[in-house]
């Protein structure tokens, strides 16, 4: 009866240890082939069959990157809206999460949902409603425009995310600083949020990845000048009739560094905000 057990608990590490190896090699495969093809020469992007390892490797597809001026544009707005998004995500989902945390008002729970399920809106139904909004305002083609889109599909997760990081702190703290003479304000900036920290990295790093990220709304919001990173990289190398691969995966490699680097550096404050709210909800 031991053997057998043993046997079966073999089996499933086998069988775990093997899901883990197929879906994290088909997940990173994506990012293996941008490597090697950013460092391939040009005139061997399209070789067939297809090496998986690299025979050549190159720097020219990165020095041509200095031929693109606009690159450095498309970067440039791409760091601001990506920071203010993150910035007034942070602010504006740490005063509703708070409210949802600790006030108790009729209709809480039904307009925390209503908040989430705004998330699973159609991102193209969303674009077309924001796009009348904004053109009737004069705000297309300004940053005003690309942050206040990018916060409408951030905000919820955000909000949500804040509300279980807020659900962890004791009431009792809160209760303390209002015996203490402390106003509402006062006890949510000196004693809350300066507890919320881990939590408002996680929700901003959160905002600015989605912000980084997005292709749809920026392509149809911005005009030339306010045009992102991933919209701009697909107007610089692709084209009709040709397409620049080992450029584009060039710059998109740069492009991913900022996102990878912050990762990396906070990676342990993302996941003990998105886990504090799985604890209590």
């Amino acid at each position: 009866m031991r053997k057998r057990s043993a046997r079966e608990s073999r089996g499933s590490r086998a069988a775990a240890w093997t899901a883990v190896v197929v879906l994290g090699g088909f997940g990173l495969l994506p990012v293996y082939w941008m490597l090697v093809t950013a460092f391939t020469p040009a005139q061997q992007t399209f070789r067939y069959p297809p090496s998986f390892v690299p025979t050549e490797l190159t720097l020219d597809n990165f020095t041509r990157l200095a031929d693109e001026p606009a690159l450095a544009r498309y970067l440039v707005n791409s760091l601001i809206v990506s920071i203010v998004t993150a910035v007034l995500s942070v602010v504006v989902s740490a005063y509703m999460g708070y409210a949802f945390s600790k006030f108790r008002f009729r209709g809480r729970r039904s307009l925390m949902y209503f908040v989430l399920s705004s998330q699973m809106f159609p991102q193209a139904l969303l674009l077309v409603t924001l796009y009348a909004l904004f053109s009737a305002y004069h705000l297309l083609d300004t940053y005003t425009a690309l942050v206040l889109s990018f916060t409408t599909f951030t905000l919820p997760l955000c909000v949500w995310m804040l509300k279980g990081f807020f659900d962890t702190i004791p009431d009792s703290l809160v209760e303390a600083a209002r015996v203490d003479g402390a106003s509402r304000l006062r006890t949510i900036h000196s004693v809350i949020l300066p507890l919320s920290a881990p939590g408002l990295i996680a929700a901003g790093l959160f905002a600015f990845v989605r912000g980084w990220n997005d292709f749809i709304f920026a392509l149809t919001l911005a005009g030339r000048e306010k045009t992102t990173l991933p919209p701009g990289l697909v107007n610089a190398f692709l084209g009709e009739a040709t397409a620049q691969w080992a450029e584009l995966m060039a710059a998109s490699l740069i492009a991913s560094l900022p996102v990878v680097l912050a990762f990396i550096a906070l990676q342990r404050f993302l996941v003990g905000g998105i886990t504090a709210g799985a604890i209590k909800g």
